[in-house]
């Protein structure tokens, strides 16, 4: 099967086994969703959503999270992922959305990237979500799905997947397909023990014809 056609196959499927794909994380606005991103750096969304309404209570805007000290914030995020380093990008992403944007949070990739904490893949997300943009964020569970089916080849960073991912789905479905990825790579193809036998891409994917070569060429 070509690439094109593997795109065309897997898109197919996922339009109907998931109408609605959407971010899990919960938010209001878009400050609220920079704020989630950041702290969902090797963290759950489950995680991230019990610490953000607390969070949020006391530091609802870019202006009241820019007058607090890390420290204040640590203790709301202090059972998250690295939060001594993810409290300090909160406080200095909330001065320099002020300094740059008067708080209001941008739509370009390239002016996400010059908040602090937030790199390609949280600027994405941003774009993507918040602002429906062609924009694809490559997380752990899109890299490896993409790499299983075999959407991706050979690529070794996340850029290289998201390139080649962009290459091939249609720009009107980046978003969605996003959170299509994501989503199957969270709940059906885990990191170590895949739940194949609860996929429909099976007979495309190049990680399930491998691992069973001896069994497909028995029937």
């Amino acid at each position: 099967m070509r690439k094109k056609e593997l795109f065309e196959y897997v898109i197919r499927y996922f339009e109907k086994a998931m109408p609605i794909a959407e971010t899990e994380l919960e938010y209001t606005n878009p400050f609220d969703l920079i704020v989630a991103v950041i702290l969902s750096a090797q963290c759950t969304d489950k995680r991230v959503n019990q610490i953000t309404p607390d969070l949020l209570k006391r530091f609802p805007t870019p202006q009241k999270m820019a007058e607090a000290e890390s420290a204040e914030v640590f203790d709301y995020i202090k059972s998250c992922s690295y939060p001594n380093n993810k409290s300090k990008h909160l406080v200095e992403m909330a001065r320099k959305l002020i300094e740059l944007f008067d708080g209001e949070v941008p739509s370009d990739v390239d002016d996400l990237q010059k908040l602090p904490g937030v790199g390609r893949k949280t600027a994405n997300v941003i774009a993507s979500v918040v602002y429906n943009k062609p924009a694809l964020a490559v997380d752990t569970h899109v890299f490896r799905v993409a790499a299983r089916i075999g959407l991706s080849t050979n690529a070794k960073t996340p850029l290289a997947t998201e390139l080649q991912l962009m290459k091939y789905i249609p720009e009107e479905l980046v978003p969605k397909a996003h959170h299509w990825l994501i989503l199957h790579g969270r709940y059906v193809c885990i990191a170590r023990k895949p739940r194949c036998e609860k996929c429909g891409l099976t007979e495309v994917c190049k990680y399930y014809i491998q691992q069973n070569k001896e069994k497909i060429s028995a029937v």
